[in-house]
């Protein structure tokens, strides 16, 4: 049995209340802002004492009378099958409600400030700061959104801490459960177990939430056992947290090495990046024990949205479709199957008895010339071809297909961070939503406004006919209401402060999350046995410059000189100096390059086109191998169709971590300089790797496991889950669909710097792992 899905679910105590002849075989718990009510022989409810919702008796057992008519309807009895109850529900919504449920919202701190995301946000119309709000209290605008537009589907970003969380969850479905049909709220997160570099650990000491490596360390474990033990604890913080939809895994192959979403993957081989994904799924979406309802899905269970069908990866360039500039996917290799195997032989062919990832969404990208039957070129959600027919027909998928945020949104520049409708841009609005609806959508992403919902509905009636499209808008509402419905929250939606308070973050979570972040570290390089050191040897560790810039999101960051490490933890193992004359070794902490975003507004204004190449190494790159005519083109925000940088040249941003690499060694002589990286990218090490006595690589760990690792508390276990190119030619030259088709970095040791390859104190590791994945 899976003793982590039984975490913290609470006991049930039954009281028998006989009255006359008849017996309730339920009992009733007042836990201050809600009510409990404890079936003997089934679920137990939740319900708010002030929404209106009344308790009916049937059997003697308890059910909510949620749309308030004094009689229990398919949809409010537990005992039937979710798709049961959510065909019934589906068949008395209106078509404004359905609608509703269409929606998914812009993205919501807790509480909201102002500006960001999710946009300006007030409490009784004022901001949150002047407003005398609580921070679990819910904003104006999300008062309107829940119920003006019926939208039932919320985005949550920043929590001030989870017990305010679980205020704001309970006050949120307190406030919807006595409005219409009684449709619960369900709640959905990005990624957020990301480690905080500068976080102490201290075992037996918990925190505000669980702290892993990023997916793509733990996809360097190559471990899907553990891939699913993050699932299993992870899910049961999302649910203390009100979150019963994860807006993850990503599991596009990274076949592009220049993406920027590349450290967000599994990694590039199909393979490993199915197990993974199955691993993900199965972990989130499994209940068992106590906490299970029915097959397999109950109250520790969260919904896995997988993205992005059918592949984000394959950028040309390495440009993001976040951006007009990256709008493009390309398949220079024919190799659109590798980037559907994520999804065909993992996340929709689990272990589990939930069967496959209960929802899917598809990226910004126009998969060009992916569409083998009507030849269209427009955004992945607005493609008939790859959600009706390839995604629902050729592989039978039947759950919820929802859009990235902002797909159906208006851009007016390539290099504007506004609406995402590549090849649409010539539609309205409700054009958009309904083209997204007939290639076989069921939801909008960042869309609190039911309006052009409605009137795509319109648009439909008017082509097709009421019944054809109240139909359709029926078949949506189903997928979206199992979803729900299987996750409990239509009997108890509330959760329990104080233990939301003792689950996330707890002692035995954080340790698990260290020790994957210790397994997730790769050492790529260990001249003369170098590693382990002794603690308390003196170190030297140069400070690290970042130049003034502009974030992803294009706003201004100033220039500022950092210690690079938790100086603080660095001392509790060594004996930090301030020279390289008083050191016994020098530590070293830079990230990979930032080699930008591709395209450059200034290239555009002196009468360029606006492309530059995405640089993966340090040193000043002119792309004189690029391709002379890019793949794809078109954008009608642009007058013309070749996208081509070559012979352009490009500054990483980071350029001084390669000086810093650099300049340490010639301080330090032939003392030892230990490299630790951030690596967010595949990375050309012929800058940096003869200067490095032992180099380790991280994708996201806190500075004390690295510590842990260099004295040898633990030894490296970390394995490539990608290529390190040996220099920007071969990166020019692959192909962004294909993996594994660059020539590789060779250190000075002689070590290839290829997929699956990592040392332990031995040398080289060879075990079950690379027997298994190693090409």
């Amino acid at each position: 049995m899976n003793t982590l899905k039984n975490y913290c679910f609470p006991a049930v105590i039954f009281i028998m209340i006989t009255a006359g002849s008849c017996s309730q075989k339920w009992s009733e718990e007042n836990k201050g802002s809600f009510t409990l009510i404890h079936n003997e022989d089934g679920q137990t409810l939740g319900y708010s004492p002030g929404s209106g919702v009344e308790i009916l008796t049937i059997k003697r057992l308890a059910f909510k009378d949620l749309n308030k008519n004094g009689k229990l309807d398919p949809y409010e009895d537990w005992r039937l099958p979710a798709s049961d109850r959510a065909a019934d529900l589906a068949s008395k919504m209106s078509v404004e409600q359905i609608a509703g449920l269409m929606l998914y919202s812009s993205h919501q701190s807790i509480p909201s400030g102002g500006g960001g995301f999710g946009g300006a946000s007030t409490y009784g119309s004022l901001p949150y700061g002047e407003s005398g709000a609580n921070p679990g209290d819910l904003s104006d605008q999300q008062k309107k959104f829940l119920t003006e537009d019926n939208l039932r589907h919320v985005l949550i970003t920043s929590v001030e801490s989870p017990e305010v969380a679980s205020i704001w969850n309970n006050n949120a479905q307190a406030f919807v459960e006595g409005t219409g049909l009684g449709v619960p709220i369900n709640t959905s997160s990005d990624p957020r177990h990301g480690s905080d570099s500068y976080a102490e650990y201290n075992a037996g000491a918990g925190g505000k939430i669980s702290l892993w490596p990023g997916t793509l360390g733990i996809a360097a474990t190559f471990d899907p056992d553990l891939m699913k033990k993050f699932g299993e604890i992870a899910s049961v913080e999302y649910r203390a947290l009100g979150i019963a939809t994860a807006l993850s895994p990503q599991i596009d192959l990274a076949t592009e090495p220049r993406w920027s979403r590349f450290d967000g993957t599994m990694g590039e081989d199909p393979d490993l990046a199915a197990d993974l994904a199955r691993a993900y799924v199965d972990g989130f979406q499994t209940s068992e024990g106590e906490a299970h309802i029915s097959g397999g899905w109950g109250y520790h269970s969260v919904n896995a949205m997988v993205k992005h069908w059918p592949g984000g990866g394959p950028e040309e360039g390495g440009r993001d479709g976040h951006y007009a500039f990256g709008a493009y996917a390309v398949y220079p290799g024919n190799n659109l199957k590798d980037h559907l195997k994520p999804f065909t032989e993992g996340a929709f062919r689990l272990q589990g008895p939930t069967g496959m990832a209960s929802a899917v969404m598809p990226y910004y990208t126009i998969s060009f010339n992916q569409d083998t039957k009507n030849g269209e070129n427009v955004g992945n959600a607005y493609n008939k071809y790859l959600i009706t027919d390839l995604l629902r027909g050729t592989y039978n998928y039947d759950g919820v297909v929802c859009t990235d945020w902002g797909v159906t949104g208006d851009v007016t520049g390539v290099d504007r961070f506004e609406g995402k409708s590549w090849g649409v841009e010539g539609l309205s609005v409700a054009e958009r939503h309904y083209k997204i609806i007939m290639a076989g959508g069921d939801q909008f992403g960042g869309n609190n406004d039911k309006g052009p919902v409605l009137e795509a509905y319109a648009m439909g009636v008017k082509e097709h006919g009421e019944e054809f499209m109240r139909s359709r808008f029926e078949q949506s509402a189903v997928r979206l209401l199992k979803n729900i419905f299987r996750t409990g929250l239509f009997e108890n939606p509330y959760l329990d402060v104080e233990n939301t308070k003792a689950t996330v973050g707890n002692a035995e979570f954080m340790k698990e999350g260290y020790d994957a972040q210790v397994r997730s570290v790769v050492m790529l390089k260990n001249s003369s046995g170098t590693l382990p050191l002794k603690k308390q040897m003196k170190v030297y560790v140069p400070k690290r410059y970042t130049p003034a810039g502009s974030d992803w999101f294009g706003r201004t960051t100033p220039e500022r000189w950092t210690d690079p490490l938790n100086m603080d933890i660095v001392s509790r193992y060594f004996e930090v100096v301030d020279k390289p004359e008083k050191a016994d070794f020098a530590l070293v902490s830079i990230a990979s390059p930032a080699g930008g975003t591709g395209y450059d507004r200034r290239d555009a204004e002196q009468k360029g086109n606006g492309y530059v190449p995405i640089s993966l190494q340090y040193s000043r790159y002119r792309a004189d191998n690029a391709r002379e005519t890019s793949l794809a083109g078109g954008s009608p925000l642009e007058s013309f169709t070749n996208r081509s940088y070559r012979g352009k040249s490009v500054e990483t941003r980071n350029s001084y971590d390669m000086k810093m690499v650099n300049e340490t060694r010639a301080k330090m002589g032939i003392k030892p300089v230990i490299v630790l990286i951030d690596v967010s990218n595949p990375m050309v090490f012929s800058e940096i790797e003869k200067n490095s006595t032992s180099i380790l690589v991280h994708f996201g760990v806190q500075d004390q496991a690295l510590m842990d690792l260099i004295t040898g508390a633990f030894e490296p276990s970390g394995l490539l889950p990608f290529q390190m190119p040996a220099d920007m030619n071969t990166v020019e030259e692959q192909f962004e669909d294909v993996p594994g088709d660059m020539n590789c970095h060779t250190d000075s040791d002689g070590n290839k710097y290829d997929f699956c390859f990592g040392l332990n104190w031995k040398g080289p590791i060879s075990d079950s792992r690379t027997q298994k994945y190693r090409k």
